[in-house]
């Protein structure tokens, strides 16, 4: 079984992960006291069955929309392969 087929946190292709957002409004550089807490920003995976036609064969990933147009642009077994996936 791929281990990319479990839900993923990282991107295999770019290596986008979530990161923490924090919301800083103008009212807190105003005063000295007004916290608006963070959040965490994901990342927009989207679960995508690619077909190599070199390997003649179908891969599922959880990839970035980022890394799905990569794909469209660079090839599918390029891209893979510089992504140490095949």
């Amino acid at each position: 079984m791929c281990p990319y087929t479990n839900m993923a946190k990282v991107c295999p292709v770019t290596n986008k992960s979530s990161k923490v957002g924090g919301g800083y409004s103008n009212r807190t550089r105003a005063t000295q006291f007004n916290p608006t807490g963070k959040r965490r920003r994901f990342v927009n995976f989207q679960r995508k069955r690619i077909y190599v036609p070199e390997l003649k064969k179908s891969i599922t990933l959880n990839l970035s929309t980022k890394a799905i147009k990569t794909i469209q642009k660079n090839g599918a077994y390029a891209t893979l392969k510089k992504a140490g996936i095949i």
